[in-house]
């Protein structure tokens, strides 16, 4: 795949993952960080990694949502992929077992914190 195939790939990832229209996402990524880091990640979310038959994309959030947990990452980052998880068929019930699991792991504060989340957005989209 040529370069400009992978950065068209990133930016129709990117564009589905922030739910915005791909004509967006150049100038909505480059005010927060950026022009060259902008080229890394368009490049990066365009490669195998994304888009390999391997994973499926519950498999991916999965692994998206624990690594973001596990280096405490939380507010709009986890959201998204919260968002993106339960759009690949990941329940309450499943993201609760994740962050339970999770805890023994990484530590109950992260974790926790994580959980908080989740059930935020449960509380949201249950009222």
């Amino acid at each position: 795949m040529t370069a400009e195939g992978r950065r068209e790939r990133g930016i129709a990832a990117y564009a589905r993952i922030f739910d915005m229209p791909e004509r967006e996402v150049l100038a909505a990524f480059a005010e927060r960080v950026g022009p060259v880091f902008t080229e890394e990640a368009l490049h990066a979310a365009g490669g195998a990694a994304w888009s390999h038959p391997a994973l499926t994309g519950r498999d991916r959030s999965v692994a998206i949502i624990t690594a973001l947990v596990a280096q405490g990452v939380s507010g709009d980052r986890l959201r998204t992929h919260l968002r993106l998880a339960r759009e690949h068929g990941l329940g309450d019930d499943a993201l609760a077992a994740l962050m339970t699991l999770l805890a023994g792991y990484i530590g109950y504060p992260r974790a926790s914190q994580a959980m908080e989340i989740v059930h935020a957005l449960s509380e949201q989209e249950h009222t």
